[in-house]
């Protein structure tokens, strides 16, 4: 059974930091392509940023270029989003994303809120 476990969001204030964490499991982690979704109400869900399966290439939106980081773990099935300088307009639910050809994979989200 394919399980993608998101965790680590929460209510921080602008300015402030989280780090997601993704769990996958139910499928060969290391050869899936994982990426960080977000989809603000009222928005159409957005890429955030992506990594390949070996960790070697990474890319981001324009909007968190410079503040966000994606990683992954290969060795513990994770995949982990840092997120530094948070702004209001950051403020969504975040998606766990694994692809890998026509098979694709979300996790259930966990909400990140940024306000004062």
């Amino acid at each position: 059974q394919v399980q993608l476990v998101e965790s680590g969001g929460g209510l921080v204030q602008p300015g402030g930091s989280l780090r997601l964490s993704c769990a996958a499991s139910g499928f060969t982690f290391s050869v899936y392509a994982m990426s960080w979704y977000r989809q603000a109400p009222g928005k159409e869900r957005e890429l955030v940023a992506g990594i390949t399966s070996a960790g070697g290439r990474t890319n981001y939106a324009d909007s968190v270029k410079g503040r966000f980081t994606i990683s992954r773990d290969n060795a513990k099935n994770t995949v982990y989003l840092q997120m530094n300088s948070l702004k209001p307009e950051d403020t969504a639910v975040y998606y766990c994303n694994a692809q890998r050809g026509t098979n694709r994979y979300w996790g259930q989200g966990t909400q990140v809120t940024v306000s004062s």
